[in-house]
């Protein structure tokens, strides 16, 4: 994995038409028996985001003039993510062939150019769908271009044979190869596109007679042939065609592209000092000269400007962190907290939902929860703000250049001047005045020999 650089063998020609010329159908109405759930398939997430989203993204930077996704009836989760962009049901599970005739109605009267994506294929990249789109627009006389990968192990996929001029001349699937046929590795990855004008003529003239008595795109090919169309061919990168019909190939593609995430961020101008124990969700951003230690994880809506460093074993999520700031390690930083400039985070400290100004510190063993810590202060270790009373939560604020001393509960709602000194072991429920000294404990007492006898050996 460490060698693998993922990145399309395929470089596109520039753009032939303009992109109202092309759709997008995706095929999303699988139910994912093997993946043994009740959620569908393509919203099994990767990177933190569901797969349908990640090639609705990839559809959407093509700019077409409408994007469909054909689902299950039920499907109002996916309906729902993918938004706003229409959907299509296909009502019964009846092949490929199928679900794209059941985008046909919200394709109207387009007659530009199709793309047919799956929503379990979510790596395929927008470099590699402009290479197979422009594949088709440049060839002459073509009704449609499939994108070819060569697969390790060819199992299971439709083996492509080419023509002389490097179009297709059939597509076996492997049920139907012979021992000679199935040792073909270029295999079919399911990608599509087509000339819209007449296709819905065409897809009815599609048939069934097969062991599946379903109704295949693969097959659209030689309806294209009838009508003296030829199919193109480019071949694709496997690693970027992998789908997904099981958690263990849930678990490839999480792999894939968290390898491809890292390269990109180091390329960036981040250091990884591991870069695969380091996890990031898709919407992860990092600034340049940031130094990311070992076994840290990034979850959604995560915003890392310059020059931070990120130690070991910290989880970060939903939160944006400035430039020269210090977290971790063993730090977990939650959603809605901001942490300014030079401010630093240390080995398990939570903070949630907090803004720690600019130069604060925090150093250990502390929670910080729905509060504001004031530039240049110390929050002691042990320390923790006491946000949550059963029923409500309330916020802590904490004024600039204040110690609160070690083993301190701050119980919310309580503020704390500019400049107060909380002394270690207090607890305090009363706001505090500026550059105040508060000592907030019970007065010790110790009664001689009392102690004799309480414990039982």
């Amino acid at each position: 994995m460490s060698n693998l650089a993922i990145k399309p063998n395929i470089t596109p020609p520039k753009m032939t038409k303009s992109v109202k010329d092309l759709a997008v159908i995706i095929l999303a109405a699988g139910k994912g028996t093997r993946m043994k759930s009740s959620l569908p398939k393509v919203l099994h997430k990767i990177a933190g985001e569901p797969m349908i989203r990640h090639i609705l993204k990839t559809a959407e930077s093509l700019k077409p003039s409408k994007i469909i996704t054909v689902i299950s009836e039920g499907m109002d989760d996916v309906k729902a993510a993918v938004a706003p962009h229409p959907t299509a049901i296909q009502k019964q599970q009846r092949g490929t062939g199928d679900a794209v005739k059941s985008a046909i109605a919200e394709l109207g009267d387009f007659k530009g150019q199709v793309l047919v994506l799956y929503g379990d294929v979510p790596l395929v990249s927008k470099d590699t769908l402009e290479a197979l789109i422009n594949h088709h627009r440049l060839g002459k006389d073509l009704g449609a271009t499939v994108l070819a990968m060569a697969a390790p192990d060819p199992t299971g996929y439709g083996r492509i044979f080419q023509n002389g001029d490097g179009t297709l001349n059939r597509i076996v699937e492997e049920k139907d190869a012979n021992d000679d046929e199935r040792l073909v590795r270029l295999v079919n990855s399911g990608l599509m596109v087509m000339e819209g004008d007449g296709l819905a003529d065409r897809l009815e003239r599609i048939g069934n007679k097969n062991a599946q008595k379903e109704f295949y795109l693969v097959d659209l090919p030689t309806i294209f042939k009838e009508d003296d169309l030829a199919t193109g061919v480019i071949r694709g990168d496997f690693t970027e065609l992998k789908g997904v019909n099981s958690r263990a190939q849930l678990a490839d593609l999480e792999a894939l592209w968290q390898h491809r995430k890292r390269l990109a961020i180091m390329d960036d101008g981040v250091t990884l000092l591991d870069p695969h124990t380091t996890y990031f969700a898709a919407d992860t951003k990092i600034g340049r000269d940031t130094i990311i230690g070992p076994s840290v994880i990034f979850g959604p809506n995560v915003e890392i400007e310059d020059n931070v460093e990120i130690r070991a074993f910290s989880h970060i999520e939903g939160a944006k962190i400035k430039s020269g700031a210090t977290i971790g390690p063993f730090a977990r930083i939650r959603p809605d907290t901001v942490i300014e400039q030079d401010a630093r985070i240390g080995n398990f400290v939570e903070v949630k939902n907090a803004h720690i100004k600019e130069g604060a510190k925090a150093n250990h063993l502390g929670y910080i929860g729905d509060a504001e810590l004031g530039a240049h202060s110390n929050f002691g270790c042990g320390a923790i703000t006491v946000n949550y009373d059963g029923q409500k939560k309330s916020k802590t604020i904490i004024g600039d250049n204040v110690m609160i001393g070690s083993n301190s509960s701050l119980i919310a709602p309580i503020e704390i001047g500019n400049g107060a000194y909380i002394a270690a072991g207090s607890t305090l429920s009363k706001d505090v005045e500026q550059d105040a000294l508060v000592i907030a404990r019970a007065e010790t007492k110790s009664l001689a020999g009392k102690a004799k006898g309480k414990l039982k050996s």
